[in-house]
C-alpha cells in the first residue's frame, strides 16, 4: 500500500535564534555565509527590535516554517525579550510531532549552567525582566533551563580542545 501522507514543505532549512549584539557582525555572518556557500536555505532578519517591542507575526511563522530551529546562547542572550519569546516558540515548536522540527543548541560565551541557572549576565537580566516583564519571567526561567538540558554545543570547549 502506498503512502498517502504528503511530507511538509519546509520554506527554510534553518532559523537562528541569537543576540544581535553579542555575535552578529563575526560569528553570524562566518555562518549565514557558510549556509549560502552550502545551499542551506536560513532565515535571515537584520533588524533590531528595541527593547520591550513585540516580536512580528512573520517572525513566528518563519520560526514554523524552518526544519532546524538553532539557538545560540551568548553573554546577552537572556537581556532580550525578543530572544527569550524566540526560545518559548522554538521549544513550542520542538514538541510538535509532525512536523518534526529539530532544536539544537550552541553555547557561545555562556556556560550550560549559567543558562540553566540563570546565573551572571543572565541573572542580571532577569533582574530587569522581572520590572517590566512580570507576567513572562517564569515562562522564560523554564525555558532556558529546559533549552540548556537539551544536548549542545559549548564551542568554549570545543575551541581548546
Amino acid at each position: 500500500m502506498a503512502n498517502t501522507s504528503i511530507p511538509r514543505r519546509w520554506k527554510y532549512d534553518v532559523f537562528v535564534s541569537f543576540r544581535g549584539e553579542d555575535i552578529r557582525k563575526n560569528f553570524m555572518d562566518h555562518l549565514f555565509n557558510d549556509f549560502k556557500q552550502k545551499g542551506i536555505h536560513a532565515f535571515r532578519d537584520d533588524r533590531e527590535l528595541p527593547n520591550g517591542e513585540e516580536i512580528s507575526p512573520h517572525l513566528y511563522k518563519a520560526i514554523e516554517e524552518s526544519r532546524f530551529l538553532i539557538v545560540i546562547f551568548s553573554k546577552n542572550y537572556a537581556s532580550s525579550t525578543w530572544c527569550l519569546r524566540e526560545l518559548v516558540k522554538i521549544l513550542e515548536c520542538k514538541n510538535i510531532e509532525n512536523p518534526k522540527h529539530e532544536v539544537r543548541i550552541i553555547f557561545y560565551d555562556a556556560k550550560p549552567h549559567v543558562v540553566r541557572k540563570q546565573k551572571r549576565s543572565y541573572d542580571e537580566a532577569f533582574i530587569n525582566h522581572k520590572v517590566s516583564n512580570k507576567t513572562e519571567v517564569d515562562k522564560w526561567r523554564e525555558a532556558l533551563s529546559m533549552a540548556a538540558d537539551l544536548s549542545g554545543w559549548d564551542l568554549q570547549d570545543v575551541t581548546n580542545g
